[in-house]
């Protein structure tokens, strides 16, 4: 399952318009198959998000994208961080990546969360809901999609989905692992323990311990053996050779960003530059061996600064391949 996952979470790279866009995306991606990392990701989203630019930015649609990746990798798998649920009807959703999974030979994964991002819902004219109805719909859906992966052929007269005899074929290479985002302890930790292999946690380094904890309560209420389950933490990195290019590297991003880095004075400089940990790769190594102490399995890491650069995504597997073991 997936120790260490390389997201791609931005697609908008200096001087490079529609027609070269795919071409950086791909050179991180094989960067990424062979320096270390075990699977490549990108986003489910129709609109870039808010933390890392306004919504016109460059956004690509995840599984056409990932299906194309899969021609330029031989190795890595291949996932959504993560497929938002309310985007899809969930046999359609279990027919691409079971088609994903045959164009790349068995390395498909399905990443999938609940959704969130109410702007693209509103602007595509797709239902949100409330907080318990998105839960509800991937509850469902997970038992819709699990038994599609399974060769079987579900049927469900469910308060959201209504699918009758859904046939899946051809049928996946093979098992395809699920990993489910987030870090809810009531609702997505339990679904963590009913349907999934991995579990990607979003939250402050501080609480993963109490997910661990919530996890392993979840898995012992479903008789689940809680090491089954692949426990991954959710971060972002700008490495380079040296520290002063990490800085320039990070400074440049955080400028196109509208954030002047260097008008600012030098304790709001180091504040900005705090929010995404940065340096050479000593300095990586050691950020995130810290966190390996929490009792997690890996990472999933996203350098949105400079992962367009040639050379940073390989020198970042290396890096954080030291860190997993």
């Amino acid at each position: 399952m997936t120790r260490l996952g390389y997201q791609i979470p931005n697609f908008t790279y200096p001087d490079v318009g529609s027609a070269d866009l795919f071409e950086v995306v791909a050179r991180q991606a094989r960067e990424a198959d062979t320096s270390g990392f075990d699977t490549v990701m990108v986003m489910d989203h129709f609109y870039q998000l808010p933390m890392l630019g306004p919504p016109e930015l460059e956004m690509m649609e995840c599984y056409s994208l990932l299906s194309a990746l899969a021609q330029h990798t031989s190795t890595a798998r291949l996932s959504a961080l993560v497929t938002g649920n309310t985007y899809r009807n969930p046999a359609v959703l279990a027919k691409t990546v079971t088609t994903l999974d045959v164009v790349s030979q068995g390395r498909a994964q399905l990443g999938i969360g609940a959704g969130w991002f109410e702007l693209e819902h509103d602007s595509f004219g797709i239902e949100f809901g409330t907080f318990t109805d998105r839960f509800e719909k991937l509850e469902e859906a997970l038992t819709i999609i699990t038994g599609m992966f399974a060769g079987e052929r579900p049927s469900l007269d469910g308060k959201w989905y209504q699918v009758s005899d859904a046939i899946n074929s051809p049928a996946p290479v093979g098992k395809i692992p699920i990993m489910i985002g987030g870090g809810g302890e009531k609702k997505t930790l339990r679904l963590v323990a009913q349907f999934a292999d991995d579990s990607n946690l979003i939250c402050g380094a501080d609480e993963i311990p109490r997910k661990l904890e919530a996890l392993a309560g979840h898995c012992e209420d479903l008789g689940r053996d809680r090491s089954e389950i692949t426990v991954s933490y959710q971060g972002l990195a700008c490495v380079a050779p040296s520290h002063d290019q990490a800085v320039a590297e990070l400074d440049a991003f955080l400028g196109r960003r509208g954030l002047d880095v260097g008008s600012m004075s030098e304790e709001d400089a180091a504040g900005v530059r705090a929010m995404v940990p940065h340096g050479d790769p000593d300095e990586i190594g050691e950020r995130f061996s810290e966190h390996m102490a929490t009792g997690i399995d890996g990472f999933t890491v996203s350098a949105p600064a400079n992962g367009h650069v040639e050379g940073r995504v390989e020198l970042l597997g290396q890096t954080m391949a030291k860190v997993v073991g």
